[in-house]
């Protein structure tokens, strides 16, 4: 079976025989009236008024029963979505230079009154035509999907799928691009084209596009366009598709030259504040009068010559409270907006720092908790509350109230739990309690 056999296969198994019978109807009633009309200019020339004015309100009745009684059923059962799309024109350069020629041949056929001049105008006008109709045609029936990855980090590649599918049962589409819609904006989503050379009938097209996020945040996109020159490039028509697609980028959370100076000092503060009884080894020390003589290495003090104890981590010892303080105070005035980006790059940094330090715990298994002034999680394995922190850290903003930084005041009682603490506060102003079982990291010196 060739092609057009099957397409036309296609049709005939799905043709609406309601709808087809009632075309049928109103062809012939309109053909039955258009010759009653004809009837009545002839009877109407011979001087019959009588029978030409019966006769011509019989057509006109005819005509009126098809447009009452058939036409909106019709209409019902056709597809109108193509006469509501939103497509934007855009005169390219060789269609101007196209529309001058037109210009010149109009003056000079005019002028002369040539005929062979009349004659190319007309195939240059088709032209024009044949391209609005051929374009339109391209852009309908044409429906946009964008997918991105569930998860992405500010400053990382990520691949985004855009699929364009063509409902049009019998024409293909060609030359497509998708294009970002027309509020430009820092957070906008897709930046640069995907091209589509072809998209076949009744079927689905992808691409894949690189994506990178310069920051963390939200980021929308409000509508797409889909833009075609075809098939001349003398315009430039894009349709504007809706969108309501938003994400929240997370922080970066590659080590950064701050991070590795960081760790070594948050995992020693973390050790000499769990150090107990439990099962793996903590360290060996000399043996003071008020140990208990089981916890003795015989081996290594038989070698050393004096008694060496052992000492063991506690078994909670990975679990821990990460603190974000988002209070940052006002910058000086006096130093205007220099004052104010340093500001911001400050907090940035800080939170990029906690997005660093929450993902550690998170691949060496630790249990741990997140907190900021107005956003917790629980306690729990952090491979189960990383994304849900992440996020908060993706939508945090400094805050500059005089009370900003007062929530610390309330963790002051968990003595219990280990916590990193990052906060602008001065370190008078931060409760005594907490130095005991809190490691800081303070934003000034970041």
């Amino acid at each position: 079976m060739t092609t057009h056999d099957s397409i036309v296969a296609r049709m005939w198994r799905g043709r609406d025989r309601a709808g087809w019978r009632n075309f049928g109807i109103a062809m012939l009633a309109l053909i039955v009236a258009f010759f009653i009309a004809l009837f009545s200019a002839a009877a109407a020339q011979e001087g019959r008024i009588w029978l030409a004015g019966i006769t011509t309100l019989l057509s006109l009745g005819i005509a009126g029963w098809v447009a009452v009684a058939i036409v909106p059923s019709l209409a019902r059962r056709t597809s109108l979505r193509w006469i509501a799309y939103q497509i934007d024109y855009r005169l390219t350069r060789d269609g101007v230079i196209y529309l001058s020629a037109v210009f010149v041949l109009v003056l000079a056929a005019v002028n002369t009154g040539n005929n062979l001049l009349f004659l190319i105008l007309a195939c240059l006008l088709a032209g024009i035509l044949i391209s609005g109709v051929l374009s339109r045609v391209v852009l309908t029936g044409i429906e946009l999907k964008f997918d991105l990855p569930e998860h992405i980090f500010a400053e990382q590649p990520v691949l985004a799928e855009v699929e364009l599918r063509n409902d049009k049962q019998m024409w293909p589409s060609f030359s497509l691009r998708v294009i970002g819609g027309k509020k430009k904006s820092p957070a906008e989503i897709l930046a640069r084209p995907v091209f589509f050379p072809y998209i076949p009938r009744m079927s689905a097209t992808r691409q894949k596009v690189e994506l990178r996020f310069p920051r963390r945040g939200v980021y929308r996109q409000d509508s797409f366009g889909i833009r075609t020159r075809f098939p001349f490039g003398f315009f430039e028509k894009t349709r504007q598709v809706d969108s309501n697609l938003e994400i929240a980028v997370y922080p970066r959370v590659e080590p950064t030259d701050q991070f590795y100076e960081v760790l070594p000092l948050l995992t020693g503060e973390m050790a000499s504040h769990f150090r107990g009884r439990g099962h793996e080894l903590h360290a060996l020390r000399d043996y003071v009068p008020s140990d208990s003589a089981r916890f003795v290495d015989w081996k290594v003090s038989a070698k050393s010559g004096r008694l060496v104890v052992r000492e063991f981590a506690r078994e909670d010892e990975r679990r821990v409270m990460l603190v974000l303080d988002p209070f940052l105070g006002q910058p000086r005035a006096d130093l205007g907006r220099l004052a104010e980006a340093e500001h911001t790059e400050r907090f940035e940094r800080a939170v990029s720092l906690a997005a660093c330090i929450a993902w550690h715990f998170h691949e060496i298994h630790s249990v741990m908790q997140f907190r900021t002034n107005r956003f917790s999680t629980l306690m729990a394995p952090a491979g189960e509350i990383i994304y849900d922190t992440l996020r908060e850290l993706a939508l945090i903003q400094a805050d500059s109230s005089a009370a900003g930084g007062a929530f610390l005041d309330e963790l002051a009682s968990e003595t219990e739990i280990f916590k990193i603490i990052i906060t602008a506060r001065a370190q008078r102003s931060i409760p005594t309690g907490l130095w005991s079982s809190s490691y800081f990291l303070f934003i000034d010196r970041l």
